[in-house]
């Protein structure tokens, strides 16, 4: 299967870290938070990858290349200016595929399997879904998280005292974004609570260590807990 990791933000809550250098450029335990996607992808079996960028995009292309010392092999599809989750994905549609593939955010830091993906991708076919969604306890920054998740897997709309955060990380059927125009902005949120109450987006509660690097506050501790 296919991955792509969303890199073209600006990062306004990084700056000045993000002044003069892309946010999936910087750094924590070492390596870049781009370079930790792309290493757990490999060890996957994951090695055909697209990146987007828009801010200061030559940066990732010029860091990256084309993913061979990875053990990969990465397409860019370059933004003129940042087109959204959405709609970033949508451009990108020609280069992933018709099958399902997974998205990773380019700033968030997570231990997770990208294995996984597969047998997800092949259950999104299998029972007709749009969306898989990766869940973590809401952090403090952000106490009201973003869906509930019911006992059967699947996704619901908020409810009060009952949400979990999305860490950034799904898989996803083309078929979602086939109304998307991918020349102009578009939000992801709007697409899945579309897809939500159609009872067609699945989602997973996950336990282990994740981070949105939002701020360089947080991108300190992570690379202290990583060192």
């Amino acid at each position: 299967m296919r991955a792509m990791i969303l890199a073209a933000g600006r990062g306004e809550r990084m700056r000045p870290l993000t002044d003069t250098l892309p946010k999936p450029l910087l750094k924590a335990g070492g390596r870049s938070l781009i370079e930790w996607h792309i290493q757990r992808l490999a060890q996957a079996g994951i090695d055909q990858l697209v990146i987007n960028h828009a801010w200061l995009g030559r940066q990732i292309e010029d860091a990256l290349g084309d993913g061979r010392r990875y053990g990969v092999h990465i397409s860019y599809s370059p933004e003129d200016t940042a087109l959204e989750t959405a709609g970033g994905i949508a451009r990108a549609l020609p280069l992933l595929g018709p099958e399902p593939f997974l998205v990773m955010n380019g700033d968030v830091w997570c231990d997770w399997n990208p294995a996984s993906a597969a047998p997800l991708a092949a259950a999104l076919q299998s029972r007709d879904m749009l969306a898989w969604l990766l869940l973590a306890d809401n952090p403090s920054h952000h106490p009201d998280g973003d869906f509930s998740l019911g006992a059967d897997g699947l996704l619901a709309e908020p409810r009060a005292g009952d949400t979990l955060t999305f860490t950034g990380i799904g898989v996803y059927h083309p078929k979602l974004f086939r109304e998307v125009d991918a020349h102009q902005p578009a939000r992801l949120a709007p697409l899945l609570y579309q897809a939500i109450q159609q009872g067609r987006v699945m989602g997973q509660h996950y336990n282990g260590h994740w981070t949105d690097v939002g701020t360089p506050q947080r991108l300190a501790e992570l690379d202290a807990s990583l060192a």
